[in-house]
């Protein structure tokens, strides 16, 4: 994903939420409907989330220094997990509370009018943000489908968008369902049976966005196609003949290091092999250009000691996770 498609969304979901926190407060200040408070306070948290991310992107593309030899990419999943959490307390838990509370002290509505209005308003604006983060998202997204996208994709942003806009839409219409049927019947129960299901919702998502954003923070590899072109780029069977083993973790969205250990043949020469790995490293930035940090560690490869076991101290050379050196 690039980063000016991520960034165009945010900006997009930035500005609807501004707009829609203002007239969903006012709504509340005319109706007293606790579904308006709740998502009010959604669009601020969303606000404030796309803020949050905007911070992250802009951080994220300081240069390496001393103390971080491989630059700050990283920040943007931490931002990205400072989503989900305020999107968990102040968006998912404040609604939850709100909404108990309004069962048990139903309240009738005051100028309906306005919070109904307020709520197709945002369905509109909403839905402009959410079409804004398809279409950016179908860039990145490729034959996956939306669920191995969001599960997959390495940029956190786009995954962000398409999830708290999913969530605003599935939210607005229940605060309209409760809004409408609190309007029809006269008991302010089904208002704040609306907000409890706004705030469950919101929970769900965050723990969502939580769990997908953790394995980010953790280190996750290259997909499986990238691991394919690497490997197979690393190989040209002459000079390097077969990937020994091999790790690829993210460093950022759009920066990947790689680790291999490659079988060059035992009779080459030492400038040999120094040749051999330039044009390896070469061949990968050709297939996958964010594979920007590659460390190459030249073996001889051994089939009778990679046949004895899996244990790397056992079997020098062969293909589990260490060689011999």
């Amino acid at each position: 994903m690039s980063t000016e498609g991520g960034t165009k969304a945010l900006i997009a979901a930035l500005s609807a939420n501004l707009a829609i926190a203002v007239a969903k407060f006012t709504a509340f200040g005319f109706t007293g409907s606790s579904s308006m408070l709740a998502e009010g306070v959604h669009s601020v948290a969303d606000s404030g989330n796309q803020v949050l991310l905007l911070i992250g992107g802009k951080r994220a593309r300081r240069a390496a220094d001393e103390e971080h030899p491989f630059g700050y990419g990283r920040e943007r999943y931490v931002y990205g997990f400072l989503v989900a959490i305020v999107l968990f307390s102040v968006g998912g838990l404040f609604a939850v509370y709100e909404g108990w509370h309004k069962i048990s002290h139903p309240e009738a509505l005051d100028s309906w009018g306005w919070a109904v209005g307020v709520l197709v308003f945002a369905i509109g604006m909403e839905g402009w943000s959410f079409l804004t983060a398809v279409r950016e998202s179908e860039k990145a997204k490729g034959k996956q489908s939306w669920t191995q996208f969001i599960r997959t994709a390495k940029a956190p942003e786009l995954p962000v968008v398409l999830l708290e806009d999913t969530g605003a839409l599935i939210g607005l219409v229940l605060a309209l369902f409760g809004v409408g049927l609190t309007v029809i019947t006269g008991d302010g129960v089904w208002d704040g049976i609306g907000t409890l299901c706004i705030g469950l919702l919101l929970v769900v998502i965050a723990v969502v966005l939580a769990l997908e954003t953790k394995s980010l923070l953790l280190g996750e590899s290259a997909d499986k196609d990238s691991v394919r072109r690497i490997r197979e780029a690393l190989v040209d069977g002459e000079a390097v003949t077969r990937v020994i083993h091999m790790r690829t973790l993210h460093l950022g969205p759009e920066e990947l290091l790689v680790a291999a250990k490659i079988a060059v043949n035992a009779e080459d020469s030492a400038a040999r092999v120094a040749e051999a790995i330039d044009a390896a490293e070469s061949r990968v930035r050709a297939v996958v250009p964010i594979a920007r940090a590659i460390y190459l560690e030249p073996d001889v490869y051994s089939a009778e000691k990679a046949a004895a076991g899996d244990d790397p101290a056992a079997t020098p050379g062969g293909p589990g996770p260490g060689g011999a050196h």
